[in-house]
């Protein structure tokens, strides 16, 4: 019978935020851009889940075979990632054409919000464990 080993909780940010936490490791790094997001990359491990809102980590984090969820609790999948890449290719070129260069952000969070992540994000982690049994 294989041993399961208890999975650590980390939580990334840069010098610019101050994070405690009492769940969860909080590594800090650089202010550098995207230097959160390499990082993050770089200590992921095949079987592990990533929350991110970018489609760009998520993407290097299938590609070392680790599960990838939206804060919104949409799930990134190898069948999924390629049409969201595209997409925010094509947003962004847009944008530049268009020369606007700030847009509205995401409307604020609600509970509805929050619990729809948990359910997605509980029904993830029972899949991941599923699969490493």
């Amino acid at each position: 019978m294989k041993s399961r080993q208890k999975k650590e909780s980390i939580i990334l940010c840069d010098t610019n935020h101050v994070l405690s936490s009492d769940y969860s490791e909080v590594i800090v790094v650089g202010a550098g851009a995207d230097a959160v997001d390499y990082k993050l990359i770089s200590i992921c491990h095949r079987g592990d889940i990533v929350v991110s809102q970018d489609y760009g980590v998520a993407a290097m984090a299938l590609g070392k075979n680790a599960y990838a969820i939206h804060q919104s609790g949409k799930w990134y999948t190898n069948e999924n990632i390629d049409q969201m890449l595209m997409e925010r290719h094509l947003n962004k070129k847009a944008r530049r054409a268009s020369g606007k260069k700030h847009l509205r952000g995401p409307r604020k969070r609600t509970s509805e919000d929050d619990e729809h992540f948990r359910e997605s994000f509980e029904k993830m982690i029972h899949m991941a464990m599923d699969k490493e049994n």
